[in-house]
């Protein structure tokens, strides 16, 4: 896995043999930060990267000059590795806790421009992630969230659905926060 663009653009980042998290291809993720490219600034950005496995994402944000990420994994190991990839990288607006994602989400107070979940493809409950996110008004307005699931799971029907994108086994379905007009 590498860091595909930014200031650790091309950084390879070699997670160990046995770890049994799934990491976003490189070709999937680049496609998505195309079309992150056209709708934030990162600069101006704060993050929640759920399910963090290797800490890719984080990393990509990290890169292009999001200042506020916060990174959430259950298991011990992924979340040894990314604290210790944080600190080699230097990417002191990283945060990671060990944590349940969704009991993090069930209980946090902080609202974000971008979320991204990257759950075990086949998780249960994971069609329920967006309905907390939204209950618990965890976006900004206009803020996403971006799910990557399997291809089984559809969450077209979801009324803050926005688009869903394929790249190979990769599917990221986005969701939208909307402002309301008064």
């Amino acid at each position: 896995m590498r860091i595909i663009s930014g200031s650790y653009k091309g950084r390879a980042i070699h997670a160990p043999k046995n770890f049994t998290a799934r990491p976003t291809t490189d070709f999937a993720k680049e496609s998505l930060f195309n079309i992150l490219n056209n709708n934030f600034d990162y600069s101006e950005m704060n993050a929640l990267d759920l399910f963090s496995g290797t800490g890719s994402i984080s990393y990509e944000l990290a890169s292009r000059g999001c200042e506020d990420i916060i990174c959430i994994e259950l298991n011990f190991n992924h979340l040894a590795f990314i604290k210790k990839t944080i600190q080699e990288l230097q990417f002191s607006q990283i945060k990671a806790f060990r944590a349940d994602a969704f009991k993090f989400i069930k209980t946090c107070k902080t609202s974000f421009d971008l979320i991204f979940a990257d759950p075990p493809y086949d998780l249960k409950n994971i069609e329920i992630i967006p309905d907390i996110i939204f209950e618990r008004n965890l976006l900004k307005p206009n803020g996403w969230l971006i799910v990557e699931h399997g291809a089984k799971t559809k969450f077209n029907d979801h009324p803050n659905f926005k688009v869903q994108r394929n790249y190979g086994s990769v599917n990221f379905s986005i969701f939208e926060s909307y402002t309301t007009e008064e």
